[in-house]
């Protein structure tokens, strides 16, 4: 575990225990892991904070990191449902010119 990234899984917990005990089983599986990743981050936030989320305007990318893991994981997600970089942008929320500078970094890595 990166010991510069906050314990998420502590956060939301927290979280729910005080401020959402109405939305602990929505989330239960998701806190079942024992590392949460970007996604999983996301998708905890889908639930506790739908009403956000209702409103793509709202719903920016502007803010959002993404780590090693959580690109490759992304680009193997294109690679394995055969998307081209549109499908795959539109898919994930995210900006095409993200999922080609994505792609060139990988290119480079490798």
């Amino acid at each position: 575990m990166n010991i510069n990234r906050p314990n998420y899984k502590i956060i939301y917990q927290d979280m729910l225990q005080k401020q959402h005990p109405d939305k602990i089983n929505d989330c239960k599986e998701l806190l079942k892991k024992e590392n949460l990743d970007t996604a999983d981050i996301l998708e905890l936030n889908r639930r506790i904070f739908p009403q956000i989320y209702e409103n793509k305007e709202r719903c920016s990318q502007k803010h959002r990191a993404y780590n090693e893991s959580d690109i490759m994981r992304v680009l193997d997600y294109q690679k394995k449902n055969r998307l081209n970089n549109s499908q795959l942008a539109s898919h994930f929320k995210m900006s095409r010119n993200t999922i080609t500078k994505w792609k060139k970094l990988e290119k480079l890595v490798k």
